[in-house]
């Protein structure tokens, strides 16, 4: 009976990785051309139909001044390389109204989205690494910090220490009043109340982005080069490029015309896949 019992168990843990056949596919839409340096974040812009894509061009945690963002069409076309300029280590973004916020090593970014230009910049006391960014529907910007093991919030332009009970947490997304985090090969969900919860685990521990398909459905992106399709029976691969050694970091998500961009980091692009 114990034997059967182990059997079972092992069984099930695969199945949340891999849950029944797979019932979604990605299909590569376009590439931009490879003249994006370091391309870690896209933010998919709905009204203006077009896409921020953070570029880092150097190193990730360094404060080097070369960072930026670029415009991209949704045809793959680069509109503006240099649209914002002087940053260091751009990662997640933001946006809401005429503003764009985006995670800057140590501190919050507050960008005018009309102009490309810097309004302020948030310090984050004790940042160390700070790596993706949402905004609820209230204008709270939670701030998750790589390094630190804290999720930050500001509100009402004031910082302080939202979580710190994780592993490694990087990609963020306000649903609601919750707060999911991608946290080291898990998809968790964190209450209003703090309390937390797994929704899937087994991935690449380097989870990176997080979009939502629809309540409870979403697309999960590892830094390694694996894209998943995350509910809470398990994590479905949509995407290896690990193999060739092509990055999947912070994707970003057209939810009417499910397409999925990916920022390939070192190949200096950025990829469109049309969901199925």
């Amino acid at each position: 009976m114990k034997n059967k019992q182990l059997i079972f168990t092992a069984a099930l843990a695969t199945f949340s990785v891999m849950y029944a056949k797979a019932q979604h596919s990605l299909h590569k839409l376009w590439e931009t051309e490879a003249k994006l340096p370091i391309p870690e974040s896209v933010l998919y812009n709905a009204k203006d139909k077009l896409l921020y894509v953070a570029q880092i061009d150097g190193k990730p945690g360094e404060k080097d001044g070369k960072g930026g963002i670029a415009k991209v069409g949704t045809d793959g076309k680069i509109i503006a390389q240099d649209w914002v300029t002087g940053l260091d280590a751009p990662k997640g973004m933001g946006k809401i109204g005429d503003k764009l916020y985006v995670a800057d090593v140590t501190a919050v970014v507050e960008i005018d989205a009309r102009n490309g230009k810097i309004i302020k910049k948030h310090e984050v006391e004790g940042a160390k690494f700070l790596n993706d960014l949402t905004i609820d529907s209230k204008g709270n910007i939670y701030v998750s910090d790589s390094d630190t093991k804290k999720v930050h919030l500001i509100k009402d332009g004031k910082i302080s220490t939202y979580f710190d009970d994780l592993t490694r947490p990087n990609g963020l997304l306000a649903v609601g009043s919750d707060l999911l985090i991608a946290d080291s090969g898990a998809l968790k969900r964190l209450s209003a109340d703090k309390k937390i919860t797994i929704i899937a685990e087994g991935m690449d521990k380097s989870t990176d982005g997080i979009e939502q398909v629809k309540p409870g459905e979403y697309i999960v992106s590892c830094w390694a080069g694996v894209v998943y399709y995350v509910t809470d029976k398990g994590a479905e691969k949509l995407l290896d490029t690990s193999a060739d050694k092509i990055n999947s970091a912070d994707i970003g998500y057209d939810s009417a015309k499910k397409i999925v961009y990916v920022p390939t980091f070192m190949k200096n692009s950025v990829v469109a896949y049309q969901l199925k």
